[in-house]
């Protein structure tokens, strides 16, 4: 299937830093194809520059359970449950890195883990109509023994505790809604499928 219009085009306009923080925003001009083969007349499109993150699941085939994580996030602050979510650890890819070594930094950091054998689950956008971020979702071999405590960088304002479960409270978990974040839900999600398979090869 090719995406988009018959000739998909897009035109900037004018593209400027509406603002510069601890995220960035840019205010985008712009024109871009229809679907009948004129051009959309000039929209204003406000833009969250994230780039692309890192999320992992550290998983014991062992004693077949997760370790997930704790912390305050500020877009949950109005949910329901309250701004403490369960999460995966998790971080931003930054220049020279790639993906599976973000992925082993912040188990160690987030988690005091070590993880051994990685196993790609996928990657997605997380809210493609404001942010440009994209997540790039793991499997990662963990002894769960070594998994405790408070973690997180003290210079970033990191509060992370660390939580054990097995995989069947986990899913539980995800069920009931107490787990209400993309990223695990995805990551669990396709765990409940490859578990078996996982248990074997990293065995």
């Amino acid at each position: 299937m090719q995406p988009g219009p018959t000739q998909p085009t897009v035109e900037i306009l004018e593209r400027r830093r509406g603002y510069s923080g601890f995220f960035q925003i840019d205010i985008y001009q712009l024109r871009h194809r229809l679907y009948n083969g004129d051009m959309s007349p000039p929209l204003q499109r406000e833009l969250f520059e994230r780039g692309d993150a890192v999320a992992l699941l550290p998983y014991d085939p062992q004693r077949d359970a997760v370790v997930l994580i704790e912390q305050f996030r500020i877009g949950a602050l109005q949910a329901p449950q309250g701004p403490w979510l369960l999460e995966m650890v998790a971080g931003m890819i930054e220049p020279g890195e790639t993906a599976p070594e973000v992925a082993r930094r912040e188990a160690q950091e987030e988690a005091g883990c070590q993880i051994g054998r990685i196993h790609s689950i996928g990657s997605f956008l997380v809210s493609p109509g404001g942010t440009s971020e994209r997540i790039h979702l793991y499997c990662g071999e963990v002894d769960s023994a070594t998994a405790e405590g408070v973690h997180g960088v003290a210079a970033e304002g990191e509060d992370i505790r660390v939580i054990v479960a097995p995989f069947s409270e986990a899913w539980r978990w995800l069920e009931r809604g107490v787990i209400d974040s993309a990223s695990p839900i995805i990551a669990l999600q396709w765990l409940q499928r490859e578990r078996s398979r996982l248990q074997q090869l990293w065995r």
